[in-house]
């Protein structure tokens, strides 16, 4: 048990230097990017360190499968260098046995990040698109589905039309049971148009039996009129609509299931975000996978083993795991692979992999 503390203690403090290390070098860079990108703006440099700070969290987030390797790699070649490994196994420990304290540090690590860094990170990288986009002049169509259904926001002539629905077809160019709201520049409320359907068509929204109010009048419903089919000019795609929905890395893993069902109640395809949902699930597996093949690598003694080759070979493994993953991903978004085998099967066939190699190499 002392043995197992110590493994564990090592590579706890490994991985906290090897992160604080990687924090300092992500910051320096997204601070250069930034300035990059806001250069002559106007914007004052304690506004672009805190968009550098909002962005970190989001990538430090992104990388944790390359930390733990790094720091795998980092403690193994340190303790075979010292031949405290040699020791281990002279003792009659295997291979195995050595891995226990740090595999239960990664999933701890896995499992604190999925339940506390994720919230950070999506909240951060929520608020860095916000900031940024108001900063740099942006702020054009914006899409929410919640319980009471699809809103859009659009320009609209002078000032903007606020567009609320009931359901939506999967691609979102056909609203049912949709509301118009038209404001004019200082926002105040100009007109209203209730329609059975509305079809997105280029450049267009067509409304099918619409009813129209104008609150020029001081009794709108005196002059409203009715049309079978009416047009409202939009710059609205398809495509824009449904990248409303923005990043599923920008929703915390506690939101997830509840803007699933409201995806769905809405009618859209909630895919993209349940594959998400389960590859933040998966996490602390790949974690675990990722510090097997650093440490499957790196547990020979430094004298016998070519150090540089393996590290290499170790490193190779691992981002071809990654890529990997993210390949499924794509399978999986797409409809191509089941959604369990997109998010778990990789993570799954990454712990058995180098675990085959530990078992060949290290115990026969």
């Amino acid at each position: 048990m002392i043995l197992h503390l110590y493994f564990a203690r090592r590579f706890a403090l490994t991985f906290l230097f090897i992160t604080a290390v990687f924090f300092g070098i992500i910051l320096l860079v997204d601070l250069v990017d930034q300035v990059r990108r806001f250069e002559g703006s106007g914007i004052s440099f304690p506004a672009i360190v805190g968009l550098t700070l909002l962005s970190v969290p989001q990538t430090i987030y992104t990388i944790l499968p390359l930390l733990v390797i790094v720091s795998t790699l980092a403690l193994f070649l340190t303790l075979a260098r010292t031949s405290e490994l040699v020791v281990t196994r002279a003792s009659g420990r295997s291979a195995f046995r050595s891995l226990i304290g740090p595999a239960v540090v990664t999933l701890l690590i896995g499992a604190l990040a999925v339940a506390a860094l994720n919230p950070i990170a999506a909240a951060s990288a929520r608020q860095y698109e916000r900031l940024a986009d108001r900063l740099s002049g942006g702020g054009g169509s914006a899409l929410s589905v919640g319980s009471e259904g699809i809103w859009l926001r659009q320009r609209g002539g002078a000032g903007q039309i606020v567009i609320n629905a009931e359901r939506a077809e999967a691609n979102g160019t056909v609203l049912r049971e949709v509301s118009f709201f038209g404001f004019d520049g200082p926002g105040a409320p100009a007109t209203r148009i209730e329609a059975r359907t509305a079809t997105l068509e280029p450049g267009q929204w067509v409304l099918r039996d619409a009813k129209v109010w104008s609150f020029a009048d001081p009794n709108p419903e005196r002059t409203a009129t009715r049309s079978e089919r009416l047009t409202v000019p939009t710059q609205l795609t398809a495509e824009r609509i449904l990248d409303g929905f923005g990043d599923p890395a920008t929703l915390a893993i506690w939101d997830l299931p509840g803007f699933v069902e409201d995806l769905r109640a809405a009618g859209f395809s909630a895919r993209r975000h349940v594959v998400h949902l389960q590859m933040q699930l998966a996490l602390p597996v790949l974690l675990v996978a990722m510090m097997l093949v650093g440490s499957a690598f790196t547990m020979r003694h430094s004298r016998v083993s070519r150090t540089g080759l393996m590290v290499m070979l170790a490193l190779t493994m691992g981002f071809t795991l990654f890529f990997i993953r993210n390949f499924a991903q794509i399978l999986g978004e797409e409809g191509q692979i089941p959604v369990l085998l997109a998010a778990w099967g990789p993570p799954v066939a990454a712990v058995l992999l180098p675990a085959g190699l530990l078992l060949h190499w290290e115990d026969g």
